[in-house]
């Protein structure tokens, strides 16, 4: 499976920005569908997840401001991110997983960078 993630940009704290991520070239079906962000000089960290079903977990630094997506038709994972702050300036990574390796995200995408100013 490809993931090819997009979206990432400079905006001014309290801005927004939606990231989006399209799987292509998946020989099986994709159910969970993450984002993962890491800041510089830190290590990587869950931002988000969503089921095939639509069920959404958040990391507690995210909750209120981000919602997690996708549109199964086009196998693509959104990241919509609103009243950011300088501290979410990271490298956003979409991830999925595999059916027999539920949760095991084994598959990523290149990172698009987030770069919020304050």
């Amino acid at each position: 499976v490809q993931l090819q993630a997009s979206g990432g940009g400079l905006v001014q704290a309290g801005g927004s920005l939606r990231l989006s991520c399209a799987a292509s070239r998946s020989s099986f079906s994709i159910n969970n569908m993450a984002w993962y962000r890491q800041a510089p000089g830190k290590q990587r960290e869950l931002v988000a997840t969503i089921t095939s079903v639509l069920s959404t977990k958040y990391a507690d630094s995210v909750k209120g401001r981000f919602t997690i997506s996708r549109d199964n038709a086009k196998n693509t994972v959104y990241l919509q991110m609103n009243s950011l702050k300088p501290e979410d300036t990271a490298v956003y990574y979409c991830a999925v997983d595999a059916p027999w390796a539920p949760g095991s995200y084994d598959y990523w995408g290149q990172g698009t960078l987030v770069t919020v100013s304050s």
